[in-house]
């Protein structure tokens, strides 16, 4: 089957753009059996759209919705490749597995694909793919109110006098949204399934065992299939990694911005403050805090109109989750230091531009299915009550959001599996890399991870600070680490820093 003509761009809050490039027809790739099972090979043709290397091509794959129907209904998954640069030493594949949920791969054989080290590109094929319910695979939609697509929305960030009542009702108002027009495939995002997914693709290359790059959630994504299909995997690379304690699964990753936040925030406040900086706001570091904490609880007394903006205010939790996301590259606190700085004269700067309405639908919706079916969250608003008071007395900058309800406080379809418990159980072929200072990822969750591992991992942890570490936010030294891995299989003899 080719891949249909719906390509558009689909983005996380990262704004993660999906699709395309152009190539002639190849010939199909054979595809090994899968557990005794055949699998339907890949016929790979041109890519949709523009601006990606001329050599990735794209095919789409059919996939069971339910596993547990195996001869039910199929959906499709949109995949692509460059393959291996130099054929005579290829050695296998090589799965890119983005972030999210709700990002995808689709074009990162010709992005972050091309920095890889030209020795893994001449032996591997680059593989990327947009998961179950991502456009261009069969799409996902909950319908939501467009108001409810603003991140300052999506994330549960509390009233400013820390009720949670608004953010009950907001979650049954977008679970309710999600239910009526979600249709069958809302109850069958999962990280399981997508681990599945990724398993009857590597069956459909025609690959005995297959590599991974997973970058924060697809380092949960990654160990879920290093868990449930050991001995398919080849070389595993988790980098800017999730905490896989199995009682909380996404819930811990919420929790996880309050302590990221405190880690990133010196850092911040030391750039905040250099000398020479024109985006100065203060003359020492230790002022910085106190600014930005009292400009949020003016805003949330006093908002200001911010026109084309969603909200069309800018209010304390606005600025409070452009922090946060600020907090995800050293390149990126302009954005955060430049709004704090309009705030503090009583203006706004220009509306950020948002993605299409659509592409912020699928995106709210694959997120909430995962996030919501992968564990049960608790029904009732008081164990959320008490745990944002004790998150706002202890974690100021975060005002309670981390442990408060998401939609999920609301869904109405109950888990169809236990979460996958990751253990050491397996081949010894894992390596991690994790930055010190990582708002979304932060080094306590990379160590559940690592421990949980056990003898199958190695760990790298860089001095650097930022979300993404290999070739992005890491070091010299973390990056030359994670290349010797990807190129050769060698890892370090133990736990690493890199300083």
């Amino acid at each position: 089957m080719t891949q249909r003509k719906r390509s558009r761009s689909i983005r996380n809050a990262a704004i993660v753009g999906v699709s395309t490039a152009l190539l002639g027809v190849t010939a199909p790739v054979t595809a090994s059996a899968a557990g005794g099972s055949t699998t339907d090979a890949l016929t790979w043709s041109a890519c949709e759209g523009t601006g990606l290397d001329p050599r990735q091509e794209c095919a789409t794959l059919d996939v069971p919705m339910d596993y547990a129907d195996p001869d039910g209904p199929r959906i499709e998954m949109a995949v692509s490749r460059i393959p291996a640069e130099k054929p005579d030493a290829r050695r296998g594949a090589l799965l890119l597995i983005a972030g999210g949920p709700g990002g995808s791969s689709l074009n990162d054989p010709s992005g972050k694909g091309q920095k890889l080290p030209q020795e893994v590109r001449d032996t591997h094929d680059l593989i990327g793919f947009a998961p179950r319910g991502l456009a261009p695979s069969t799409p996902a939609d909950c319908g939501l109110e467009y108001g409810d697509l603003a991140t300052s929305r999506l994330r549960p960030w509390p009233a400013p006098d820390g009720s949670v009542d608004g953010n009950m009702t907001t979650a049954r108002r977008m679970a309710d949204a999600c239910a009526r027009n979600g249709r069958e495939l809302i109850k069958h995002l999962s990280t399981a399934n997508e681990a599945r997914d990724i398993d009857r693709l590597r069956a459909a290359l025609g690959e005995r065992r297959i590599s991974a790059w997973g970058v924060s959630y697809g380092t949960y994504v990654g160990s879920v299939y290093a868990q449930l299909f050991p001995h398919r995997t080849d070389r595993i690379l988790l980098d800017s990694v999730d905490n896989p304690d199995p009682a909380l699964v996404n819930r811990a990753w919420l929790a996880a911005h309050e302590r990221g936040v405190e880690d990133t925030f010196p850092h911040f406040a030391a750039w905040a403050s250099k000398p020479g900086n024109p985006d100065r706001l203060a003359d020492r570091a230790a002022d910085v805090r106190p600014l930005f904490l009292r400009l949020a609880a003016r805003l949330d007394r006093e908002p200001i109109p911010w026109p084309g903006a969603n909200p069309e205010e800018l209010n304390g939790n606005v600025l409070r989750q452009t922090m946060l996301d600020s907090f995800a590259a050293p390149g990126r606190y302009p954005t955060l230091a430049r709004l704090m700085r309009a705030a503090a004269e009583g203006t706004v700067p220009p509306a950020p531009q948002a993605p299409p309405e659509a592409v912020l639908q699928n995106v709210a919706a694959v997120g909430a299915g995962v996030l919501c079916n992968d564990v049960a969250w608790p029904k009732g608003a008081a164990g959320y009550e008490k745990d944002v008071a004790e998150s706002r007395a202890k974690y100021p900058l975060t005002a309670g959001m981390p442990r408060n309800a998401m939609l999920c406080a609301a869904w109405p379809y109950p888990p169809r599996e236990a979460p996958v418990r990751i253990t050491d159980r397996g081949p010894s072929n894992v390596l991690l890399v994790q930055n010190e200072r990582d708002v979304n990822t932060p080094l306590a969750g990379a160590l559940r991870m690592r421990e949980a591992l056990g003898r199958r991992a190695v760990m790298v942890t860089v001095d650097s600070t930022g979300h993404d570490s290999y070739l992005a936010n890491g070091n010299a030294c973390g990056d030359a680490t994670v290349s010797r891995f990807l190129a050769t299989g060698q890892r370090p003899g133990s736990d690493v820093y890199c300083d």
